[in-house]
This record gives structure tokens, sequence and C-alpha cells, in this order.
């Protein structure tokens, strides 16, 4: 099953922390933004979704996994399926190729909220680690972002970039 990462999955050293997968590589979803105004349900920060334009320059760039079926039910609990996101089927361009793929987005947004600076650097080490132009990572590294002040989950999140 092919699964369109836009957001902190992008991280390969995440992902694979959590399912079985797959790189297969950067892919870009037309007419979207990436946007960071998805309300956790876990800890009330903002977490990445892709939003529909309909305008032609408008693009996200992501990851694109191929995972088995029987990893589909753990990322749609890391996901929260159900809660805040659901899922989709989208038309991505691969070196050239179009291919459909899942994907989750965001049933309820708040423009208002900020995202930790922990979820922005999974977003970020995704986009560096996969070669993204130097335009889309300043567009992410751009984002405003706030200090979780759960220092516990602050560390265990960064614990996979320590070296």
């Amino acid at each position: 099953m092919l699964y369109f990462s836009f957001g902190s999955n992008m991280s390969e050293k995440r992902l694979l922390q959590r399912i079985k997968a797959e790189k297969i590589g950067v892919a870009v979803l037309n007419r979207h933004l990436l946007r960071f105004h998805k309300p956790s349900s876990l800890d009330g920060s903002a977490k990445c979704d892709i939003q529909e334009t309909g305008q032609p320059e408008d693009f996200v760039l992501g990851v694109l996994y191929d995972i088995e079926e029987s990893q589909k039910s753990i990322l749609d609990e890391i996901e929260g399926l159900g809660s805040g996101y659901d899922l989709k089927t989208v038309s991505v361009t691969i070196d050239g190729h179009q291919v459909n793929a899942c994907t989750y987005y965001a049933t309820t947004i708040n423009s208002k909220l900020k995202p930790y600076h922990w979820y922005k650097r999974h977003v970020l080490e995704g986009a560096i680690e996969n070669g993204m132009p130097e335009d889309y990572i300043k567009s992410i590294q751009a984002v405003e972002s706030v200090t979780d002040k759960d220092d516990a989950r602050r560390q265990k999140e960064l614990s996979i970039y320590q070296r």
C-alpha cells in the first residue's frame, strides 16, 4: 500500500521507529498547501495537514512509502484516524509518474495553534534528509513553533536524532 507522508513521518527515523515501511522517494501533491493547523488530541499542539486550494501553483512535497497492509492499522492508530484525521486517496507525482497513495488529512483545524519545536524538527529532518528544495525547507523553518513544557516528551521525541 502506498502512503504519502507530508509531516513528521517524512523523517525515516521517526516513521521506522513506529512501523515497517520502505521509502520510495519524494512525491508532489499538487493544488494543496502544507499547514500546521491540525489540533493534536494528545498534547494540544498543532500538527501538519494538507489543505486543498485548487490553485495550480500550490503543492506539497512529501515522501512516498510502501507499507504492508498489516502495518496500516498501527499507522491509523498513531495518526489518530477518526480522532482529528481521516484518510483519503490522493494522486501524487513521483519521477514524472502519477500514482495513487493514501494520506491523512485534518477533519478539525485551528489556525491559532502552533507546533512544538520538536514536532517541527521532525518535519524539517524529513525534508532535509530527503533532499527537498531549499525554498521548501525555508518555508518549514519559517513556521512559528513553541516549546513543549513536558521535558520528558520533548527529550523522547528528539532522542532519535542523537548520535
